[in-house]
């Protein structure tokens, strides 16, 4: 994921390894000192309860999002590939 740029990322669909579709890439959250990304936010889809994942959830602008640490991306392609 180094080689991403986050315009490329914004909007892109975010799905599990076991191709389970999660969500939407909503943000990112990262080290502005070195630039490095920590963690994808994940705005999930109507059908998917975030409570079941293995990831931590938090609340974010009126809504509860998937907090994804960058070291769980397998892929990034047509999807972000990640690995609960």
């Amino acid at each position: 994921m180094p080689d991403e740029l986050a315009e490329d990322l914004s909007g892109k669909g975010v799905m599990g390894s076991d191709g389970a579709q999660l969500g939407v890439l909503y943000n990112v959250e990262m080290n502005v000192k070195t630039g490095t990304v920590n963690d994808l936010l994940v705005s999930p889809y109507e059908d998917v309860n975030p409570d079941q994942l293995r990831f931590e959830t938090i609340q974010d602008d009126h809504e509860q999002v998937i907090r994804v640490p960058v070291s769980h991306v397998q892929d990034v392609k047509d999807y972000i590939v990640v690995q609960p």
